[in-house]
């Protein structure tokens, strides 16, 4: 299921975030904040559950996180242990069904479960699940694995989630809270962030560093490839492991665009990289320009690092309308076309007669950054000269990213050459893979949607969906 407004929006999305709390007071409140720090990584819909002793309590909807939840809903989510999540849907779909977290019952205990990512053979899974008898009630990966759990009936939940983990494949970071215990694990390959912290006696865990800042947590350290972390009422924790063989694949966009630039990811300060890639990508590809313009908000940090690098004053060339929300009505094609113009706005005074560095982190369908180049040249601009502080997506995403298809992929089918012609930009440069790697200070990280090299295995399924394509 595609967004519809993604005319308004030439930028890759991510799947969701992910926030959990055990042995602290009010912990529906802390997740509440918890969410909203990660409202960035989802906007259709967010979800909490808490337990307190053995009674679960669930508020969950389609919207912001401050649309969802009311005062009274989190007074109404009693106990000091939650789970939360705040959801963009890419392969589920954006039906309330589809809202994490979900609630199971089973025999061996109830549990509640949400996840961030995705499994690249979740089709075959549920084929086989459903053929063993097991009835879906969502389009969503979260439910596979929970089914899979239940399913194997001779074994401890441990036993049981080691199993379940060992039959998935693709990015997850997933959340299982039971009465008793909260469940962390994250994938062998570690292409999701998560990350623990300690709070008031308490622990809470989540997909960014920054809202461990929000909710006054201390950061611990970051739960590790393939790890399954345990912490129990008592406040002890068992830490076990479900693969022999792990591996370190950050996703790269992580640093490029998904995470606030107050996160840490595994050392590493998200403004920090972005802020270097532009230095890097100032000394690879320098223009004589009288002003270097930052695409808000995530280009900023780059922005300033090429400004910083090249000696070319940084500007606020263009403001962006924090307000556009999603709109009631369904726009026409003529508002469609204004969509751009909604969310940004040219300072004409400052790029009036001026060479233009214009800094984005990335290109993927190319139609937004056309837009931006024409408003930008109609406010009085006299050269515009595109930079992207990333490589060219070339290749689909299949790990919890909406660029699934080659199709949508504009660098996949243009030279760089082309690239420029067509947005309309008097030159055009990406940061290299090199550049990148020196950015985030690392020797590995997914790239996959730069390379076409993947770190796991790509089922049939996926590659139907790319049938023409070689892999």
């Amino acid at each position: 299921m595609r967004r519809k407004d993604k005319v308004f929006d030439d930028h890759p999305k991510e799947e969701c975030g992910v926030f959990g709390v055990i042995n602290v007071d009010n912990a529906s409140e802390v997740m509440y904040y918890g969410l909203h720090a990660l409202q960035h990584r989802g906007q259709e819909g967010a979800g909490i559950i808490s337990v307190d002793q053995d009674q679960f309590y669930k508020v969950k909807g389609q919207g912001l996180v401050a649309e969802v939840f009311k005062e009274s809903d989190l007074q109404a989510l009693k106990g000091s242990a939650a789970i939360g999540h705040v959801r963009y849907s890419t392969s589920g779909g954006s039906l309330i069904e589809n809202v994490q977290p979900l609630f199971f019952r089973h025999s061996t205990g109830d549990f509640a479960l949400c996840h961030n990512g995705n499994l690249v053979n979740s089709q075959q899974l549920r084929t086989s699940l459903e053929r063993e008898g097991s009835i879906f009630q969502t389009t969503s990966d979260s439910e596979i694995f929970a089914h899979l759990i239940k399913k194997d009936h001779q074994r401890n939940r441990l036993g049981a989630i080691k199993e379940a983990l060992n039959k998935i494949e693709g990015a997850f970071a997933f959340l299982a809270l039971t009465k008793d215990n909260l469940y962390i694990m994250r994938d062998k390959n570690s292409l999701r962030p998560l990350s623990l912290g300690k709070l008031n006696g308490g622990y809470v865990v989540s997909s960014e560093t920054c809202a461990l800042d929000i909710v006054g947590a201390t950061f611990v350290r970051d739960i590790l490839a393939g790890e399954i972390l345990i912490i129990h009422q008592d406040n002890t924790m068992t830490q076990d492991f479900y693969a022999e063989k792990v591996y370190h694949n950050m996703c790269a966009m992580e640093y490029i665009y998904f995470s606030r630039p107050d996160s840490v990811i595994e050392g590493i300060n998200v403004h920090t990289s972005r802020k270097e890639a532009g230095k890097i990508l100032a000394r690879e590809a320098f223009v004589e320009a009288d002003i270097v313009v930052g695409v808000p908000d995530s280009s900023i940090s780059a922005a300033s690092g090429y400004a910083e690098e090249s000696k070319i004053p940084f500007e606020m060339g263009l403001i962006k309308n924090k307000y556009v929300g999603r709109t009631f009505i369904q726009p026409s094609q003529a508002m469609r076309e204004k969509g751009v113009k909604m969310k940004l706005s040219p300072l004409k005074s400052i790029v009036y007669d001026k060479r233009v560095v214009l800094i984005d982190d990335s290109i993927v369908r190319g139609t937004t950054s056309k837009k931006i180049i024409k408003l930008l040249r109609d406010a009085g601009a006299k050269e515009i000269h595109m930079r992207i502080a990333s490589p060219p997506i070339t290749n689909p995403c299949f790990y919890g990213v909406d660029t699934s298809t080659y199709e949508e992929l504009i660098a996949a089918s243009h030279s760089v050459s082309e690239l420029k012609d067509y947005i309309g930009a008097d030159s055009l440069a990406f940061l290299s893979i090199e550049g990148l790697y020196q950015a985030t200070q690392k020797r590995k990280l997914c790239l996959s949607c730069f390379t076409g090299k993947y770190p796991t295995y790509l089922y049939k399924d996926v590659k139907d969906a790319n049938k023409d394509q070689k892999f």
